[in-house]
């Protein structure tokens, strides 16, 4: 290859990894713009519930969306982050923020115990290992004397932010909430696409040949669980501080089903799936309401037709047909090698 043929390939990658910083940059501008304006169509007690749900469904899918990690027991964290939020705002008198960043710390704890634990096995060993660790910390919430038993805690205080800016407006609570999630949400995002996030995906399509090229896939996935329990603990602490109180229902088996249910319907392994998903279902439970117990029937059957329909979820399918169009658009000049056919799940990694 000539210098100036080198010189060619060298500054199309410049540009292309410009390229996609400006998209970037440009999505997460829409995003906080989306976020921003959303009060004002949109209830925000409402909103409030599906940013908790999405900063939730968005760690869990960097567990199980780009490690490969199907975890059942991720309601472990996101109680466990509830009742330490709720109790140390509570009897402690924390502010908000230190109250969030005090259950996320617990969260911490537990991601690095159950991790080191869950990580030795994989597949439906691990999801096993998971949803047993999961009904321990159930059972521990329902009979240690600071979670209140099957009455949780109660009356919990919004408190002030910074300990100057009361939450007991909807509003303020609501810009709190997104600040929370947003921050998450980047932060998750730089996670996948750095080198880290890489190797989580070369994990995700091919452990025993990631761990061929040297390196320590049981590390690299100890970490990912330890961020995504964190991620899943703050959530679970804004949403108790958000609604006053913190319950067994956090921690209860039904919860990890939930957010495997938004995570498939939003997009598994893309970066905005798991925010549409978190969308969908609380919409489905706060519009279809007046179904009573029949809306988990109708959830249920919402599962089996996105399994069946569109693995991908619904941002997968919208990227997949958009990569269709371009391709359309743009086609591949005479002489060029096809692309080469990918998987369903290469779709949805490249997707973000």
């Amino acid at each position: 290859m000539s210098a100036i043929e080198m010189s060619g390939t060298a500054l199309g990658a410049l540009r292309k990894q410009r390229s996609r910083k400006g998209s970037w940059a440009l999505r997460m501008a829409i995003l906080t713009a989306v976020v921003a304006v959303a009060p004002l169509l949109l209830y925000p007690v409402f909103l409030i519930k599906v940013l908790c749900f999405a900063l939730f469904a968005c760690a869990f899918n960097l567990l199980v969306g780009f490690a490969g990690l199907m975890s059942f027991g991720h309601a472990a964290f996101f109680g466990m982050g509830s009742y330490i939020s709720a109790w140390t705002a509570k009897e402690w008198g924390l502010t908000p923020e230190l109250a969030v960043l005090a259950g996320g710390l617990v969260g911490t704890a537990m991601g690095a115990a159950f991790g080191w634990v869950a990580i030795r096995r994989q597949g439906i060993f691990f999801a096993m290992i998971t949803l047993a660790l999961a009904q321990m910390v159930y059972f521990f919430c329902l009979q240690a004397p600071f979670a209140g038993g099957e009455d949780g805690i109660q009356h919990v205080p919004r408190g002030r932010l910074l300990g100057l800016i009361p939450l007991d407006n909807d509003l303020a609570m609501y810009g709190f909430c997104a600040v929370v999630f947003l921050l998450g949400f980047a932060v998750i995002h730089r996670v996948v696409h750095s080198p880290f996030g890489q190797i989580l995906k070369g994990i995700r399509e091919n452990e025993t040949r990631t761990a061929s090229l040297g390196y320590d896939t049981a590390h690299y996935k100890l970490i990912a669980f330890i961020v995504s329990a964190t991620f899943s603990a703050m959530a679970g602490g804004v949403k108790a501080l958000a609604f006053g109180i913190a319950t067994l229902t956090e921690v209860h088996a039904a919860t990890s089903g939930h957010v495997v249910l938004m995570t498939l319907v939003g997009g598994m392994g893309t970066i905005f799936g798991p925010v549409v998903g978190a969308f969908v279902m609380t919409a489905m439970e706060q519009y279809l309401a007046r179904f009573g117990s029949w809306v988990t029937v109708i959830q249920g059957l919402i599962f089996i037709f996105c399994v069946l329909a569109f693995r991908t979820g619904i941002v997968g399918e919208f990227n997949r047909w958009h990569g269709l169009w371009r391709a359309r658009r743009d086609p591949a000049p005479a002489g060029a090698a096809p692309a080469r056919k990918s998987s369903p799940s290469q779709h949805a990694g490249d997707a973000s």
